[in-house]
């Protein structure tokens, strides 16, 4: 993927944002960084740097991924990013 030039905000502040769907989906190239995610969160309590869509432009948060649901990456305190608008995903 490209780099993508994206403003870092606090976890707790995602929910200031109206997230969205990115241009393109990006969860099928993504899919195996997304289940090492959460086993870093969960077995290593390692944080994974998540960049995703907003109206504001592209949001990226350094946090530890719970869990991944069907549709959404749920974080710490039920904060839940919608697949549909990942942009990448590093750990």
């Amino acid at each position: 993927m490209n780099t993508i030039v994206a403003e870092l905000i606090n976890k707790e502040d995602i929910k200031n944002h109206k997230i969205i769907d990115a241009p393109e989906s990006h969860v099928n190239e993504l899919r195996y960084k997304l289940q090492s995610a959460v086993r870093l969160g969960n077995e290593f309590k390692s944080k994974s740097v998540i960049t995703f869509n907003t109206t504001d432009g592209a949001k990226r948060v350094e946090t530890t991924v719970w869990m991944l649901a069907e549709n959404y990456l749920q974080l710490k305190n039920g904060i839940m990013i919608p697949l549909s608008s990942l942009l990448d995903l590093d750990y």
